[in-house]
Order: structure tokens, then C-alpha cells, then sequence
């Protein structure tokens, strides 16, 4: 089946960009990034931020994490998928990530949201801008929510400006 990602959702102020793979269909179902309920993503950056964003609209969430030069994306534009797992991704088109990276003059970090999008994105990234691969905040990663919490977090806080 062909899957689609989202949008970018970010200003051109953003320091953090996020990555993802492609969005599971829970997510896409919903119209939005991690709306799966057990997806960690939303407890991690409630932690990150000090704000309950799992708990708003996720309108205002997006606008909270750009007001914190936090942007969301998927290194996959369109890709053929039976299921939500990244395993089961196939003919993936990719984002033109490099084009845009060019056009954040305030980007300091890629942060890949697990191995698939890292593997997939990793050569996209221009050299001049750090990267990391975080845990994947998704369920189907098994990791406990406090160590990927912490690994987020540790990555993450050092870019956070107020």
C-alpha cells in the first residue's frame, strides 16, 4: 500500500530538526506525527520542554515545539508499506532534506527518531550540521520509555535556547 508523510512543520528559525522515518498508520489515520497512543514522542518532549504537550491539540503542540526552534519531518516522502513497521518499508521516495537544511541558516542538529530513519536520511544531511540517531519513540522499539527519555533528553537539551 502507498503511504505518504506530512508535511514539514517547522519556521525557518528552527535549530533542532527531527526526524523521522514515515509516519505508522495510526499517525496517519489521525492526520498527525506520532498520534499513536503508546508512541513515546509526546511524553519526550513534555519531559524535554516542561509542558504537558501530550494532553493539548496537536495544532498547539506543533506550535509549542516550533516556538522551542523544534521541527518535525520524515526523511521518507512516499513509500510502499503493508503495516506500520519501518521494516516493511519499500520503494521509499525520500525528502529533498539537503534542500532544505540550506535553507535553516539557525540549523545546528538532525536528530534521527530511530535506526531507519538514520540509515535512510544520514547522506541527506549536509556535514556542517551534527547529527544523532535517538531510540525510536515508537512502541515497536522496546526499550524503556525512561532510557530513551533520558538518551533524548541528553542529546536534545544542550540545542534547546529560551
Amino acid at each position: 500500500m502507498e503511504k505518504s508523510s506530512f508535511g514539514a512543520i517547522l519556521r525557518t528559525d528552527c535549530r533542532i530538526l527531527i526526524l523521522g522515518s514515515l509516519p505508522g498508520d495510526a499517525s496517519l489515520n489521525a492526520g498527525h506525527y506520532y498520534a499513536h497512543p503508546r508512541n513515546a514522542f509526546w511524553l519526550i518532549m513534555s519531559q524535554l520542554l516542561q509542558i504537558g504537550l501530550n494532553t493539548l491539540p496537536f495544532a498547539q503542540r506543533y506550535d509549542i515545539l516550533q516556538d522551542h526552534r523544534i521541527g518535525l519531518w520524515d526523511v521518507v516522502a512516499q513509500a510502499k508499506r503493508q503495516g506500520s513497521l519501518d521494516a516493511a518499508i519499500q520503494q521509499a521516495t525520500l525528502n529533498p532534506i539537503m534542500q532544505r537544511c540550506a535553507s535553516l541558516s539557525d540549523l545546528q542538529l538532525i536528530a534521527f527518531n530511530g535506526q531507519t530513519a538514520a540509515k535512510l536520511g544520514k547522506r541527506q544531511v549536509p556535514e556542517y550540521i551534527q547529527q544523532a540517531v535517538l531510540p525510536s519513540s515508537s512502541p515497536a522499539h522496546t526499550l524503556a520509555i525512561d532510557s530513551k527519555t533520558g538518551y533524548w533528553l541528553q542529546v536534545l537539551r544542550p540545542y534547546l535556547t529560551n
